[in-house]
């Protein structure tokens, strides 16, 4: 497969797997408590963690170089 190529479909695995986490957090989200730091930690923990799920992708799409 093309460098292109590869880069093309992981930019739509990123978006696909961007829209799936997206609602996964709003769900969530209605079971944290309208607690303000529990609300604080809740939102950073799930702005970090959807890279890590990403990174495979990341590093499969730039092998080949």
């Amino acid at each position: 497969m093309s460098t292109r190529l590869r880069k093309l479909v992981g930019l739509f695995g990123i978006l696909a797997f961007i829209v799936f986490y997206l609602g996964l957090v709003i769900r969530l989200s209605a079971y944290v408590p309208t607690h303000g730091p529990l609300q604080f930690a809740f939102y950073a923990l799930a702005g970090v963690c959807w890279g890590i799920p990403i990174l495979p992708l990341i590093s499969w799409m730039n092998r080949g170089r």
